[in-house]
């Protein structure tokens, strides 16, 4: 049977050994993708998971906010592919706090990971997108929809990202090559859990009020990025595709990023996927609401 990646090469930014960049790497190889994993921490498992199923993969760290780290991932990927197909940005790396006590440098890390780390990629990538039908998919967030407190440079980022991708799928689309967004909101992983274990009632109320078919999984995130990359998506372009919330549910308030603050310094971190920038900052960093 033929699947719907054959024959294709999957780029992925931010894969690590649990969340969302692994399992949408997993999900386009086990329908014929080889896939290019971009890491800041090497996947030992998914590495080794793919290599006993003989899936064809290369892999490399990449340092999104670093344009020679990114060229470098880009050669070797196409040293060893000679070609790129769909392009996942997905390093993405949040460090929940209030707008006034954010610092310069606060604001800057997640603008330069989530939103200039993914328009890097793009950029050093698209001189060898396939033409026709090369794709760009980018991990945005339902607050790059809508707002949050607490979450005002994430939010500008993942806004920007989709703004990004809108603008460039008028520009790809001469070339028959697509830009699309997905926009999750809450998705089960271990750290979410642990953000969750720490609210209040009212505010896992106001969680659940917010998602009232339920929170995702990092699958029906993959679910989402395989349909929109592949040819069955042929006439979808620059849209984002919000999953799991729609305007009008109400998102967390205050109350999460207070929960946040008040976890142990272990606990808060990089989320599952692992963080796309050395900065010293990203320690501070968690994906805690959405995507």
């Amino acid at each position: 049977m033929t699947e719907r990646f054959d024959d294709k090469v999957a780029l992925i930014t931010g894969v690590g050994d649990k969340g969302i960049g692994s399992a949408i790497a997993e999900r386009l190889a086990s329908e014929g993708a080889a896939i290019a994993v971009l890491w800041w921490e090497r996947p030992h498992r998914l590495l080794n998971r793919f290599a006993k199923r003989e899936v064809p993969h290369f892999d490399a760290h990449c340092d999104v906010t670093d344009q020679s780290s990114v060229s470098a991932a880009i050669d070797a990927c196409m040293a060893e592919f000679g070609q790129i197909d769909v392009i996942v940005n997905n390093a993405g790396v949040d460090t929940p706090q209030h707008t006034a006590d954010m610092t310069d440098d606060d604001w800057q890390l997640q603008l330069d990971v989530n939103l200039t780390g993914a328009m890097r990629m793009i950029r050093t990538a698209l001189p060898y997108l396939s033409e026709p039908s090369g794709v760009i998919v980018n991990i945005a967030s339902a607050l790059g929809l809508a707002g949050c407190a607490g979450y005002s440079a994430y939010s500008a980022s993942k806004a920007g990202l989709i703004g990004m991708t809108r603008s460039l799928a008028m520009e790809l689309a001469p070339r028959k090559q697509r830009a699309v967004c997905v926009a999750p909101a809450l998705v089960h992983t271990p750290m979410m859990h642990r953000h969750l274990d720490s609210l209040t009632t009212e505010m896992i109320e106001q969680v659940h009020a917010a998602h009232p078919i339920g929170m995702g999984t990092v699958h029906d995130v993959a679910n989402a990025v395989a349909f929109l990359a592949s040819d069955e998506a042929s006439w979808i372009t620059g849209t984002a595709l919000p999953l799991g919330w729609v305007e009008g549910f109400a998102l967390p308030a205050d109350g999460l990023i207070n929960a946040q603050a008040n976890l142990p310094a272990q606990q808060v971190s990089p989320r599952d996927d692992v963080p796309a920038t050395s900065h010293p900052a990203t320690a501070a960093a968690a994906e805690a609401t959405a995507h």
